[in-house]
């Protein structure tokens, strides 16, 4: 499948069967003090049985070193060289999504129609960024941060909510 923006042509590199997954699900499944661990690791691997192509990006690694290296709730920081093998072992894992040319004007259009700031614009920029490449679909704990975006993706809620569908569809 193929779109034009800003009068190229892109190559829709996600698809249905893609899911971008959000920092907050890598820090879960890798951290086994965290309270949705198992839920997390079940629910990857899940994905990847059904076939599902997962998705991160640089920006979602960056956020995983920045969280994981500074004092926290579940735990003292983590030592940067305890970190890099996981990392790398991501970038093998998951697909990577580039922002590509396209992604900052993506980002600029987002911002244009949706009213955020400050660190909402980091938010913005993940949704740009699966856009750019096609993917839908989002992993995320952090529902009320992307729900402002559903008439763009769809949210996958990281942990059940009871009477809701498993997927909020735009």
């Amino acid at each position: 499948m193929m779109y034009i923006f800003e009068e190229r042509i892109y190559m829709m590199i996600g698809g249905d069967d893609s899911i971008f997954l959000d920092t907050n699900v890598l820090i879960y499944a890798g951290v086994q003090e965290s309270p949705f661990h198992q839920w997390t690791v079940h629910t990857i691997f899940r994905f990847e049985q059904e076939g599902k192509k997962l998705w991160i990006s640089r920006q979602i690694i960056r956020e995983y070193l920045a969280y994981l290296t500074r004092p926290q709730i579940i735990g003292n920081p983590v030592p940067v060289s305890m970190l890099l093998p996981q990392v790398r072992k991501f970038l093998i894992r998951f697909q990577v999504a580039e922002e590509g040319p396209g992604g900052s004007e993506k980002l600029f259009s987002i911002l244009e129609s949706i009213k955020i700031g400050g660190k909402q614009i980091h938010d913005a920029n993940i949704i740009a960024t699966m856009m750019t490449n096609g993917i839908s679909r989002l992993f995320t704990f952090n529902m009320d941060d992307f729900k402002r975006f559903s008439g763009l993706i769809t949210l996958i809620p990281l942990h059940p909510i009871p009477d809701q569908e498993s997927e909020t569809t735009p």
